[in-house]
């Protein structure tokens, strides 16, 4: 009896730490699956995260794609600008068939108002007048040349300079290689040009008010050939 009972209890403790060792292995897997799915939610948080911050830094150039060309419709299909200046106006034709992503562009920033009260914040005797920048419609003269809605415009290089050409300015070849334009801002073309044929996209020219663009280009300036007196874009509408 006595040796039957020994048994009966060594039998009973070897079953109890058979079960605890099972349950206490079931328990850490348990944990070490949470901590697995943990890890790859917080992994796939991450990616998307990323995903989100790699998309918002692309240029967003969606706004400008071929689907934009109608915007013509807003404007009843006018490729004719005309800009009020604070100096007079300047009427300008649009060729859309040579750049219609930088018309389409300009057309949308016109029918919402974007360029109202901007101004010319470069001018340079001989060369070009220089507006569209966002930035200069406040009293801050530093930050004039940096601002635009956000995002550039693809190159379309094929017109060339002449006297009067409506161009794309934008930022230089060592960190603009693919030569996109300004979302924004332009150039009109005053004097001699012909070097930046190539470079840069041309998508208009002035047909009237080319002595209001000269007049502008010989207005007083600071060193960084900003007029002293604001020369503004009132309005840009079509003709």
């Amino acid at each position: 009896m006595k040796l039957t009972a020994l048994r009966l209890t060594v039998l009973a403790v070897l079953t109890l730490s058979f079960f605890a060792f099972v349950c206490g292995d079931s328990k850490n897997e348990t944990t070490d699956v949470k901590k697995d799915n943990t890890t790859q939610t917080q992994n796939q948080t991450n990616q998307n995260t990323t995903n989100k911050m790699q998309d918002t830094n692309k240029p967003k150039t969606d706004s400008v794609k071929a689907d934009d060309k109608t915007d013509s419709k807003d404007s009843k299909g006018s490729n004719n600008v005309v800009i009020k200046t604070s100096m007079g106006n300047i009427e300008i034709e649009l060729f859309e068939k040579e750049a219609p992503l930088h018309v389409a562009n300009f057309k949308k920033l016109v029918n919402s108002g974007f360029y109202d009260n901007t101004t010319f914040h470069r001018v340079i005797p001989g060369f070009m007048i220089q507006g569209g920048d966002p930035n200069s419609k406040d009293s801050d003269r530093s930050n004039d040349g940096q601002g635009g809605p956000g995002y550039t415009i693809p190159a379309e290089i094929k017109a060339k300079h002449e006297k009067g050409s409506l161009a794309g300015a934008r930022l230089g070849d060592q960190v603009n290689p693919k030569k996109e334009s300004s979302g924004s801002q332009f150039y009109i073309v005053t004097g001699e040009a012909s070097h930046l044929d190539g470079q840069y996209t041309v998508y208009g020219k002035v047909t009237k008010g080319m002595d209001i663009a000269l007049k502008i280009e010989n207005v007083k300036k600071d060193a960084a050939d900003n007029p002293i007196d604001k020369v503004v874009i009132e309005k840009v509408s079509f003709k």
